[in-house]
């Protein structure tokens, strides 16, 4: 396969996988080598094995971190403070792209940056949804109020008020609380009451303060 061919593949897809190229006529093994071939001059860019996306300047499409977690990890969803950054709920930037996941826990680092997927149970995978991202990218993203539980879940200590209240967690109008005690119901941990609670707290203060102004 030329590399004029590939682009021809692949050249609206913000990352591609082998077996995209393999549904073609052309010989596996000679595809397979011709990627390897294309990674080590640049022209494409690695991100696990069988993942890929094309490089500048051949790039058309910038892929977004949560679709390439997304790719990553198959049945997976951004979570935790990349969730709540990306709903505005947290002042601080997140570097780091991370998702739950019913698989194995792993951190992975690639050119396009760094992924960390955390295990849960399959019947946590729950309280996501898929959500628009830039130039028509999709992705599976947790909403605010399961992020936050997340959170509470796999961090220790995460119900504390202390905790909660150094989140700094802001535009708290994005949350559905009711929605977030079902969640918490549902899921069954003590936790994640007490951390609804202490949240329905921060959410009054937060009203009484806007009041005042």
């Amino acid at each position: 396969m030329e590399f004029e061919r590939l682009l021809e593949i692949v050249i609206n897809e913000p990352v591609f996988e082998t077996g995209l190229l393999l549904s073609s006529m052309a010989d596996p093994m000679d595809i397979r080598k011709q990627l390897s071939r294309w990674v080590s001059a640049g022209k494409i860019f690695q991100l696990r094995r069988g993942l890929y996306c094309l490089a500048p300047p051949y790039q058309k499409v910038k892929p977004h971190p949560f679709l390439i977690a997304n790719r990553l990890h198959s049945g997976s969803y951004v979570s935790l403070q990349s969730a709540l950054a990306y709903y505005g709920m947290i002042p601080e930037n997140v570097p780091v792209t991370t998702s739950l996941t019913a698989g194995r826990p792993e951190n992975l680092r690639n050119l396009l940056g760094e992924f960390d997927f955390r295990h849960v149970q399959v019947k946590w995978l729950r309280g996501y949804s898929q959500v628009d991202l830039i130039n028509d990218q999709k992705a599976f993203v947790a909403k605010p109020e399961k992020a936050i539980l997340d959170l509470v879940y796999l961090q220790p200590g995460g119900d504390s008020n202390n905790y909660l209240r150094e989140l700094r967690l802001q535009a708290l109008d994005r949350l559905n609380l009711d929605e977030m005690k079902i969640f918490a119901s549902e899921l069954n941990k003590p936790k994640l009451i007490r951390a609804s609670e202490i949240i329905q707290q921060l959410f009054s203060e937060e009203e009484l303060d806007y009041d005042l102004l």
